[in-house]
């Protein structure tokens, strides 16, 4: 079980940058793969960006470039460094984490931070 708390999230205009932050409820080196997700009103919630444990990372095209995904494993912690926002990357992001067992495949998600570009 893993509980996710994300952070950061806010108004900014156009061009502007925010750090979203999710802390996790144990140890994220084990967790296989985290990740950040969208929810953009009306529309079905779109991967964004992830990160594995060992540290290889994808984006999607749309924030290729412009957002940088990262951990920090002493403090149980992923980040989305979001820069030249656009209004188009407005949405509720979900902060994920992915575990896979022998067994098994967990997904866990947060509750979502609010991230909001005026044009």
């Amino acid at each position: 079980q893993v509980q996710l708390v994300e952070s950061g999230g806010g108004l900014v205009q156009t061009g502007g940058s925010l750090r979203l932050s999710c802390a996790a409820s144990r140890n994220i080196f084990s967790i296989n793969a985290m990740g950040w997700y969208r929810q953009a009103p009306g529309k079905q919630r779109e991967w964004v960006a992830a990160i594995t444990s060992g540290g290889r990372t994808n984006y999607a095209d749309s924030v290729k470039g412009r957002f940088t995904i990262s951990r920090d494993n002493a403090k149980n912690t992923v980040y989305l460094q979001m820069n030249s926002l656009k209004p188009e990357d407005t949405a509720v992001y979900y902060c994920n984490a992915h575990v896979t067992t022998m067994t098994q495949i967990y997904d866990y998600w947060g509750q979502g931070t609010q991230v909001t570009v005026s044009s």
